[in-house]
Protein backbone atom coordinates (compact mmCIF):
# COMPACT_ATOMS: atom_id res chain seq x y z
CA UNK A 1 0.00 0.00 0.00
CA UNK A 2 2.10 3.44 -1.10
CA UNK A 3 1.49 6.24 1.29
CA UNK A 4 -0.99 8.27 -0.08
CA UNK A 5 -3.54 5.36 -0.19
CA UNK A 6 -2.85 5.03 3.69
CA UNK A 7 -3.11 8.75 4.21
CA UNK A 8 -6.35 8.23 2.54
CA UNK A 9 -7.25 5.14 4.89
CA UNK A 10 -5.98 7.11 8.21
CA UNK A 11 -8.38 9.90 7.12
CA UNK A 12 -11.30 8.08 6.42
CA UNK A 13 -10.82 6.02 9.85
CA UNK A 14 -10.77 9.23 11.93
CA UNK A 15 -13.36 11.06 10.18
CA UNK A 16 -15.66 7.36 10.58
CA UNK A 17 -15.14 8.19 14.48
CA UNK A 18 -15.89 11.62 14.78
CA UNK A 19 -19.05 11.19 12.87
CA UNK A 20 -20.17 8.46 15.87
CA UNK A 21 -22.97 9.40 17.41
CA UNK A 22 -21.89 10.56 21.14
CA UNK A 23 -22.52 7.83 23.93
CA UNK A 24 -23.18 8.20 27.51
CA UNK A 25 -19.30 7.93 29.06
CA UNK A 26 -20.44 7.89 32.97
CA UNK A 27 -21.08 4.84 34.52
CA UNK A 28 -24.60 3.24 34.40
CA UNK A 29 -25.06 2.91 38.17
CA UNK A 30 -23.94 6.76 38.31
CA UNK A 31 -26.58 7.83 35.51
CA UNK A 32 -29.09 5.94 37.01
CA UNK A 33 -28.44 7.56 40.42
CA UNK A 34 -28.53 11.00 39.26
CA UNK A 35 -31.64 10.60 36.87
CA UNK A 36 -33.49 9.50 40.33
CA UNK A 37 -32.35 12.57 42.23
CA UNK A 38 -33.42 14.54 39.32
CA UNK A 39 -36.89 12.68 39.58
CA UNK A 40 -37.53 13.73 43.23
CA UNK A 41 -36.96 17.65 42.38
CA UNK A 42 -40.81 18.81 41.94
CA UNK A 43 -39.16 22.24 41.29
CA UNK A 44 -36.08 23.51 39.18
CA UNK A 45 -36.58 27.04 38.48
CA UNK A 46 -33.64 28.30 37.03
CA UNK A 47 -33.20 25.12 35.03
CA UNK A 48 -30.06 24.08 37.16
CA UNK A 49 -30.68 20.52 35.86
CA UNK A 50 -31.37 20.85 32.40
CA UNK A 51 -28.59 18.96 31.17
CA UNK A 52 -29.05 16.14 33.20
CA UNK A 53 -30.22 14.12 29.79
CA UNK A 54 -30.38 10.37 30.03
CA UNK A 55 -27.68 9.05 27.06
CA UNK A 56 -25.31 11.66 27.90
CA UNK A 57 -22.23 11.82 29.76
CA UNK A 58 -22.86 12.57 33.38
CA UNK A 59 -20.14 13.37 34.17
CA UNK A 60 -20.18 16.96 32.06
CA UNK A 61 -23.45 17.25 33.86
CA UNK A 62 -24.07 20.31 36.04
CA UNK A 63 -22.65 20.16 39.94
CA UNK A 64 -21.08 16.63 38.90
CA UNK A 65 -17.10 15.89 38.94
CA UNK A 66 -15.53 12.92 37.91
CA UNK A 67 -12.03 10.89 37.52
CA UNK A 68 -10.63 9.24 35.30
CA UNK A 69 -12.47 6.00 35.49
CA UNK A 70 -15.55 8.33 34.84
CA UNK A 71 -17.21 7.60 37.65
CA UNK A 72 -18.66 10.30 39.73
CA UNK A 73 -16.85 11.66 42.51
CA UNK A 74 -18.44 14.55 43.86
CA UNK A 75 -22.01 16.28 43.17
CA UNK A 76 -22.77 20.07 44.17
CA UNK A 77 -25.50 22.37 43.75
CA UNK A 78 -26.22 24.89 45.15
CA UNK A 79 -28.46 28.17 45.29
CA UNK A 80 -27.94 31.81 45.94
CA UNK A 81 -29.93 32.82 49.86
CA UNK A 82 -30.87 36.16 48.25
CA UNK A 83 -32.52 34.85 44.60
CA UNK A 84 -35.17 31.86 45.90
CA UNK A 85 -35.88 31.12 42.05
CA UNK A 86 -32.52 29.35 42.44
CA UNK A 87 -33.96 26.79 44.96
CA UNK A 88 -34.51 23.22 44.18
CA UNK A 89 -37.45 21.94 46.01
CA UNK A 90 -37.84 18.16 46.46
CA UNK A 91 -36.47 15.40 48.41
CA UNK A 92 -32.97 13.70 48.22
CA UNK A 93 -33.81 10.56 46.27
CA UNK A 94 -32.20 7.20 48.17
CA UNK A 95 -30.89 6.08 44.93
CA UNK A 96 -27.62 8.41 45.03
CA UNK A 97 -26.68 5.10 46.79
CA UNK A 98 -25.51 4.13 43.85
CA UNK A 99 -22.73 6.50 43.30
CA UNK A 100 -20.23 4.05 44.74
CA UNK A 101 -17.11 6.44 44.06
CA UNK A 102 -18.81 9.67 45.41
CA UNK A 103 -16.63 11.36 47.88
CA UNK A 104 -18.26 14.30 48.05
CA UNK A 105 -22.17 15.43 48.40
CA UNK A 106 -22.50 19.40 48.65
CA UNK A 107 -25.83 20.15 48.77
CA UNK A 108 -26.36 23.92 49.63
CA UNK A 109 -29.43 26.45 50.01
CA UNK A 110 -31.81 24.07 48.51
CA UNK A 111 -35.43 23.79 49.53
CA UNK A 112 -34.88 20.03 50.29
CA UNK A 113 -36.88 18.27 52.87
CA UNK A 114 -37.36 14.95 54.51
CA UNK A 115 -35.61 12.87 57.17
CA UNK A 116 -31.84 12.39 57.55
CA UNK A 117 -30.85 10.65 54.29
CA UNK A 118 -29.93 7.03 54.97
CA UNK A 119 -27.91 6.82 52.01
CA UNK A 120 -24.87 8.14 53.18
CA UNK A 121 -24.41 4.88 55.13
CA UNK A 122 -23.94 3.09 51.69
CA UNK A 123 -20.83 5.22 49.88
CA UNK A 124 -18.03 3.75 51.31
CA UNK A 125 -16.01 6.38 49.88
CA UNK A 126 -17.69 9.45 51.27
CA UNK A 127 -15.38 11.55 53.11
CA UNK A 128 -17.06 14.99 52.56
CA UNK A 129 -20.62 16.09 53.54
CA UNK A 130 -22.22 19.66 53.46
CA UNK A 131 -26.08 19.33 52.85
CA UNK A 132 -26.34 23.15 54.46
CA UNK A 133 -29.43 25.79 54.73
CA UNK A 134 -31.83 23.30 53.40
CA UNK A 135 -34.93 21.90 54.94
CA UNK A 136 -34.19 18.35 56.45
CA UNK A 137 -36.07 17.29 59.75
CA UNK A 138 -36.32 14.52 62.28
CA UNK A 139 -33.32 13.20 64.21
CA UNK A 140 -29.66 12.45 63.60
CA UNK A 141 -29.79 8.31 63.70
CA UNK A 142 -27.33 6.87 66.29
CA UNK A 143 -25.52 5.10 63.65
CA UNK A 144 -23.91 8.55 62.28
CA UNK A 145 -21.30 6.40 64.18
CA UNK A 146 -20.52 4.49 61.27
CA UNK A 147 -19.28 7.03 59.33
CA UNK A 148 -16.11 6.90 60.90
CA UNK A 149 -14.14 7.71 57.07
CA UNK A 150 -15.82 11.06 57.27
CA UNK A 151 -13.09 14.27 57.04
CA UNK A 152 -16.14 16.83 57.30
CA UNK A 153 -19.57 17.10 58.66
CA UNK A 154 -22.44 19.99 57.93
CA UNK A 155 -26.21 20.03 58.34
CA UNK A 156 -25.90 23.46 59.11
CA UNK A 157 -29.48 25.14 59.06
CA UNK A 158 -31.52 22.42 58.87
CA UNK A 159 -34.38 21.71 61.25
CA UNK A 160 -33.04 18.86 62.91
CA UNK A 161 -34.26 18.15 66.56
CA UNK A 162 -33.31 16.06 69.46
CA UNK A 163 -30.21 15.54 70.54
CA UNK A 164 -26.52 14.72 69.41
CA UNK A 165 -25.77 11.25 69.57
CA UNK A 166 -23.19 10.30 71.33
CA UNK A 167 -22.10 7.89 68.78
CA UNK A 168 -20.57 11.00 66.83
CA UNK A 169 -17.51 10.27 69.26
CA UNK A 170 -16.55 7.55 66.85
CA UNK A 171 -16.11 9.90 63.97
CA UNK A 172 -12.45 10.87 65.36
CA UNK A 173 -11.11 12.20 61.19
CA UNK A 174 -13.27 14.66 61.30
CA UNK A 175 -11.21 18.08 60.96
CA UNK A 176 -14.91 19.90 60.64
CA UNK A 177 -18.51 19.25 62.76
CA UNK A 178 -20.93 21.88 61.95
CA UNK A 179 -24.44 20.97 63.54
CA UNK A 180 -25.18 24.84 63.51
CA UNK A 181 -28.61 26.39 62.64
CA UNK A 182 -30.73 23.79 63.44
CA UNK A 183 -33.50 23.04 66.93
CA UNK A 184 -31.37 20.24 68.80
CA UNK A 185 -31.54 20.30 72.27
CA UNK A 186 -29.78 18.37 75.21
CA UNK A 187 -26.21 18.54 76.02
CA UNK A 188 -22.83 18.19 74.70
CA UNK A 189 -21.95 14.13 74.54
CA UNK A 190 -18.61 14.38 76.41
CA UNK A 191 -16.74 12.11 73.86
CA UNK A 192 -17.02 14.86 71.34
CA UNK A 193 -13.58 15.05 73.11
CA UNK A 194 -12.16 12.19 70.75
CA UNK A 195 -12.41 14.31 67.90
CA UNK A 196 -8.73 15.62 68.32
CA UNK A 197 -8.41 16.41 65.03
CA UNK A 198 -11.49 19.43 64.69
CA UNK A 199 -10.66 22.49 63.54
CA UNK A 200 -14.06 23.49 63.29
CA UNK A 201 -16.41 23.10 65.97
CA UNK A 202 -20.08 24.49 65.03
CA UNK A 203 -22.94 24.15 67.23
CA UNK A 204 -24.37 27.84 67.49
CA UNK A 205 -28.64 28.56 66.99
CA UNK A 206 -29.50 25.27 68.93
CA UNK A 207 -31.22 24.70 72.14
CA UNK A 208 -28.32 23.02 73.91
CA UNK A 209 -27.96 23.38 77.33
CA UNK A 210 -26.30 22.62 80.26
CA UNK A 211 -22.48 23.09 80.90
CA UNK A 212 -20.00 23.59 78.61
CA UNK A 213 -17.84 20.37 78.77
CA UNK A 214 -14.18 20.71 80.05
CA UNK A 215 -12.89 18.82 77.31
CA UNK A 216 -11.05 21.32 75.08
CA UNK A 217 -7.44 20.26 76.03
CA UNK A 218 -7.42 17.70 73.65
CA UNK A 219 -8.47 20.34 70.25
CA UNK A 220 -4.62 21.36 69.46
CA UNK A 221 -5.91 22.41 65.99
CA UNK A 222 -9.21 23.66 66.89
CA UNK A 223 -9.66 27.32 64.73
CA UNK A 224 -13.20 28.00 64.82
CA UNK A 225 -15.22 26.99 67.71
CA UNK A 226 -18.73 28.51 67.60
CA UNK A 227 -21.50 27.93 70.63
CA UNK A 228 -23.48 30.68 70.43
CA UNK A 229 -27.60 31.47 70.94
CA UNK A 230 -28.15 28.50 73.12
CA UNK A 231 -28.66 27.94 76.57
CA UNK A 232 -25.61 27.21 77.80
CA UNK A 233 -25.15 27.58 81.75
CA UNK A 234 -21.99 28.21 84.00
CA UNK A 235 -18.42 29.63 83.26
CA UNK A 236 -16.24 28.59 80.44
CA UNK A 237 -14.21 25.92 81.18
CA UNK A 238 -10.52 26.11 81.73
CA UNK A 239 -9.82 23.79 79.17
CA UNK A 240 -10.58 26.36 76.89
CA UNK A 241 -7.34 27.82 77.62
CA UNK A 242 -4.98 25.15 76.06
CA UNK A 243 -6.98 26.60 72.30
CA UNK A 244 -4.59 29.83 73.22
CA UNK A 245 -2.14 29.08 70.13
CA UNK A 246 -4.46 28.95 67.16
CA UNK A 247 -7.97 29.67 67.78
CA UNK A 248 -9.01 32.51 65.92
CA UNK A 249 -12.44 33.01 66.29
CA UNK A 250 -14.54 32.05 69.81
CA UNK A 251 -17.85 32.72 70.15
CA UNK A 252 -19.94 32.09 73.07
CA UNK A 253 -22.35 35.05 72.96
CA UNK A 254 -26.78 34.31 73.31
CA UNK A 255 -26.20 31.66 76.46
CA UNK A 256 -26.64 31.86 80.13
CA UNK A 257 -22.94 31.71 81.34
CA UNK A 258 -21.76 33.42 84.01
CA UNK A 259 -19.01 34.40 86.46
CA UNK A 260 -15.70 36.68 85.46
CA UNK A 261 -14.09 36.58 82.01
CA UNK A 262 -11.61 34.27 82.21
CA UNK A 263 -7.50 35.71 82.42
CA UNK A 264 -6.72 33.25 80.41
CA UNK A 265 -8.23 34.81 77.34
CA UNK A 266 -5.78 37.10 76.66
CA UNK A 267 -3.17 34.62 75.83
CA UNK A 268 -5.06 34.03 72.63
CA UNK A 269 -3.10 36.37 70.46
CA UNK A 270 -4.41 34.51 67.06
CA UNK A 271 -8.03 35.87 68.12
CA UNK A 272 -9.74 37.65 65.46
CA UNK A 273 -13.46 37.52 67.26
CA UNK A 274 -14.74 37.54 70.51
CA UNK A 275 -18.45 37.46 70.94
CA UNK A 276 -19.41 37.01 74.99
CA UNK A 277 -22.39 38.89 74.40
CA UNK A 278 -25.76 38.51 76.06
CA UNK A 279 -24.68 36.50 79.27
CA UNK A 280 -24.55 36.78 82.66
CA UNK A 281 -20.80 37.93 83.06
CA UNK A 282 -20.07 40.48 85.92
CA UNK A 283 -16.11 42.07 87.52
CA UNK A 284 -14.12 43.54 85.24
CA UNK A 285 -12.06 42.86 81.28
CA UNK A 286 -9.19 41.43 82.00
CA UNK A 287 -6.21 44.07 81.77
CA UNK A 288 -4.53 41.15 79.42
CA UNK A 289 -6.72 42.07 77.10
CA UNK A 290 -4.40 44.08 75.82
CA UNK A 291 -2.30 41.02 74.36
CA UNK A 292 -5.06 40.66 71.82
CA UNK A 293 -3.50 42.88 69.17
CA UNK A 294 -4.78 40.81 66.57
CA UNK A 295 -8.17 41.06 67.57
CA UNK A 296 -10.77 42.67 65.01
CA UNK A 297 -14.39 41.75 66.17
CA UNK A 298 -15.14 41.98 69.94
CA UNK A 299 -18.56 42.16 71.32
CA UNK A 300 -19.02 42.06 75.18
CA UNK A 301 -22.50 43.67 75.05
CA UNK A 302 -25.21 43.25 77.44
CA UNK A 303 -23.52 41.39 80.09
CA UNK A 304 -22.93 42.94 83.82
CA UNK A 305 -18.95 44.10 83.26
CA UNK A 306 -17.63 47.16 85.29
CA UNK A 307 -14.86 49.78 85.40
CA UNK A 308 -11.90 49.60 84.20
CA UNK A 309 -11.65 48.46 80.59
CA UNK A 310 -8.13 48.34 79.13
CA UNK A 311 -6.62 50.19 76.52
CA UNK A 312 -6.29 47.52 73.63
CA UNK A 313 -3.37 47.76 71.66
CA UNK A 314 -4.64 46.88 67.96
CA UNK A 315 -3.78 47.98 64.70
CA UNK A 316 -7.43 48.20 63.85
CA UNK A 317 -10.95 47.05 65.41
CA UNK A 318 -13.62 46.46 62.54
CA UNK A 319 -16.58 45.70 65.17
CA UNK A 320 -16.94 46.73 68.47
CA UNK A 321 -19.71 46.35 71.06
CA UNK A 322 -19.96 47.06 74.44
CA UNK A 323 -23.26 48.23 75.16
CA UNK A 324 -25.39 47.72 78.23
CA UNK A 325 -22.50 46.86 80.94
CA UNK A 326 -21.25 49.42 83.45
CA UNK A 327 -19.14 51.12 82.03
CA UNK A 328 -17.81 55.04 81.98
CA UNK A 329 -15.90 55.34 79.68
CA UNK A 330 -16.39 58.93 79.22
CA UNK A 331 -14.87 58.96 75.71
CA UNK A 332 -14.85 57.07 72.75
CA UNK A 333 -11.35 54.86 73.50
CA UNK A 334 -8.62 56.49 70.97
CA UNK A 335 -7.71 53.00 69.78
CA UNK A 336 -11.14 52.98 68.35
CA UNK A 337 -11.23 56.98 66.99
CA UNK A 338 -7.70 55.82 65.13
CA UNK A 339 -9.33 52.56 63.60
CA UNK A 340 -8.67 52.89 59.63
CA UNK A 341 -11.58 49.45 59.32
CA UNK A 342 -13.83 50.32 61.63
CA UNK A 343 -17.58 49.56 60.19
CA UNK A 344 -19.76 49.03 63.10
CA UNK A 345 -19.61 50.66 66.67
CA UNK A 346 -21.89 50.40 69.35
CA UNK A 347 -21.64 52.11 72.40
CA UNK A 348 -24.89 52.69 73.79
CA UNK A 349 -24.94 53.03 78.00
CA UNK A 350 -21.01 53.31 77.98
CA UNK A 351 -20.83 56.41 80.27
CA UNK A 352 -19.63 58.73 77.30
CA UNK A 353 -19.39 62.15 77.67
CA UNK A 354 -18.74 64.48 74.83
CA UNK A 355 -19.57 67.00 72.10
CA UNK A 356 -19.93 64.78 69.12
CA UNK A 357 -18.17 67.58 66.22
CA UNK A 358 -15.03 66.91 68.76
CA UNK A 359 -15.45 63.43 67.93
CA UNK A 360 -12.76 62.84 64.52
CA UNK A 361 -12.22 59.31 63.80
CA UNK A 362 -9.93 58.45 61.44
CA UNK A 363 -12.30 56.58 59.30
CA UNK A 364 -15.74 57.07 58.25
CA UNK A 365 -16.04 55.64 54.90
CA UNK A 366 -16.21 52.29 56.19
CA UNK A 367 -19.11 52.44 58.79
CA UNK A 368 -22.33 50.36 58.64
CA UNK A 369 -23.82 50.61 62.35
CA UNK A 370 -23.24 53.40 64.68
CA UNK A 371 -25.11 53.07 68.28
CA UNK A 372 -24.50 55.76 70.91
CA UNK A 373 -27.59 55.72 72.59
CA UNK A 374 -28.08 56.28 76.44
CA UNK A 375 -24.82 58.41 76.89
CA UNK A 376 -24.62 62.19 77.61
CA UNK A 377 -23.72 62.64 74.15
CA UNK A 378 -23.99 66.84 73.02
CA UNK A 379 -23.43 68.70 69.68
CA UNK A 380 -24.56 67.61 66.17
CA UNK A 381 -23.88 64.60 64.28
CA UNK A 382 -23.91 65.83 61.07
CA UNK A 383 -20.53 66.35 60.35
CA UNK A 384 -20.51 63.17 60.88
CA UNK A 385 -22.94 61.39 59.27
CA UNK A 386 -22.40 63.22 56.19
CA UNK A 387 -19.19 61.50 55.40
CA UNK A 388 -20.58 58.35 55.73
CA UNK A 389 -21.64 56.60 52.38
CA UNK A 390 -22.61 53.09 53.29
CA UNK A 391 -23.99 53.71 56.66
CA UNK A 392 -27.46 51.29 57.67
CA UNK A 393 -27.95 52.25 60.79
CA UNK A 394 -27.45 55.11 63.26
CA UNK A 395 -29.03 54.73 67.14
CA UNK A 396 -28.72 57.83 69.08
CA UNK A 397 -31.56 58.03 71.44
CA UNK A 398 -31.54 59.36 75.07
CA UNK A 399 -29.04 62.11 74.47
CA UNK A 400 -28.71 65.79 73.93
CA UNK A 401 -28.06 65.85 70.09
CA UNK A 402 -29.21 69.21 69.02
CA UNK A 403 -29.23 69.63 64.93
CA UNK A 404 -31.70 70.62 62.17
CA UNK A 405 -33.10 66.96 61.11
CA UNK A 406 -33.53 68.46 57.36
CA UNK A 407 -29.53 69.09 57.07
CA UNK A 408 -29.14 65.56 57.39
CA UNK A 409 -27.74 63.41 54.13
CA UNK A 410 -30.12 60.22 53.88
CA UNK A 411 -27.62 58.01 51.81
CA UNK A 412 -29.38 54.88 49.84
CA UNK A 413 -28.15 52.05 52.21
CA UNK A 414 -29.77 53.83 55.91
CA UNK A 415 -32.19 52.04 56.35
CA UNK A 416 -32.26 52.54 60.45
CA UNK A 417 -32.80 55.95 62.37
CA UNK A 418 -33.29 56.51 65.86
CA UNK A 419 -32.79 59.76 67.38
CA UNK A 420 -35.75 59.45 69.86
CA UNK A 421 -35.38 61.78 73.01
CA UNK A 422 -33.03 64.42 72.14
CA UNK A 423 -33.18 68.01 71.11
CA UNK A 424 -33.02 67.69 67.15
CA UNK A 425 -35.66 70.43 65.56
CA UNK A 426 -36.92 71.54 61.99
CA UNK A 427 -39.26 69.37 59.61
CA UNK A 428 -38.60 65.57 58.94
CA UNK A 429 -37.25 65.19 55.52
CA UNK A 430 -38.87 63.01 52.85
CA UNK A 431 -36.05 60.97 52.87
CA UNK A 432 -36.76 59.10 55.65
CA UNK A 433 -39.36 57.54 53.80
CA UNK A 434 -37.23 54.71 52.51
CA UNK A 435 -36.40 53.43 56.07
CA UNK A 436 -37.26 50.08 57.44
CA UNK A 437 -37.11 51.69 60.89
CA UNK A 438 -37.02 54.83 62.19
CA UNK A 439 -37.88 56.78 65.48
CA UNK A 440 -37.78 60.84 66.03
CA UNK A 441 -40.15 60.63 69.09
CA UNK A 442 -39.48 63.21 71.92
CA UNK A 443 -37.58 65.87 70.46
CA UNK A 444 -38.45 69.69 69.05
CA UNK A 445 -39.62 69.01 65.63
CA UNK A 446 -42.30 70.57 63.38
CA UNK A 447 -44.40 70.26 60.31
CA UNK A 448 -45.96 68.20 58.05
CA UNK A 449 -44.82 64.74 58.35
CA UNK A 450 -43.80 63.23 54.77
CA UNK A 451 -45.64 60.09 53.86
CA UNK A 452 -44.33 57.30 55.31
CA UNK A 453 -44.92 53.40 56.94
CA UNK A 454 -44.30 54.31 60.59
CA UNK A 455 -46.10 54.23 63.23
CA UNK A 456 -47.69 56.94 65.69
CA UNK A 457 -45.32 56.15 68.19
CA UNK A 458 -42.47 56.95 65.62
CA UNK A 459 -43.43 60.57 66.17
CA UNK A 460 -45.13 61.33 69.36
CA UNK A 461 -43.80 64.06 71.72
CA UNK A 462 -42.53 66.92 69.46
CA UNK A 463 -43.53 70.36 69.14
CA UNK A 464 -46.10 70.44 66.42
CA UNK A 465 -45.91 67.85 64.16
CA UNK A 466 -48.87 66.85 62.26
CA UNK A 467 -50.44 64.74 59.40
CA UNK A 468 -50.71 61.02 59.45
CA UNK A 469 -50.39 59.40 61.55
CA UNK A 470 -50.61 61.91 63.79
CA UNK A 471 -53.89 64.53 64.01
CA UNK A 472 -54.04 66.22 60.24
CA UNK A 473 -52.22 69.32 60.08
CA UNK A 474 -54.61 72.54 60.41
Amino acid sequence: MNIKKLSFLLLAILTLRCLKPISAACHVDDEAGLLAFKSGITADPSNKLSSWKPGTDCCAWAGINCLNNNRVTSLRLGGQPDQPNTFLSGKISPSLSKLKFLDGIYLQNLNLSGPFPDLLFGLPNLLFVYIEHTRLSGRIPDKIGNLTQLFSLSFYYNLFTGPIPSSISKLTRLSQLNLGGNLLTGSIPYGIKNLNSLNLFNLERNGLSGLIPDFFSSFSELRILRLSRNKFSGKIPASISALAPKLAYLELGHNALTGQIPDFLGNFKALDTLDLSYNGFSGIVPQRFVNLTKIFNLDLSHNYLTDPFPQLKVKGIESLDLSYNSFHLNQIPKWVTSSPIIYSLKLAKCGIKLKLEDWKPAETYFYDFIDLSENEITGSPIGLLNKTDFLVGFSASGNKLKFNLESLRIVKTLKQLDLSRNLVFGKVPSGVSGLNRLNVSHNHLCGPIPATKFAASAFLGNDCLCGAPLAACQ
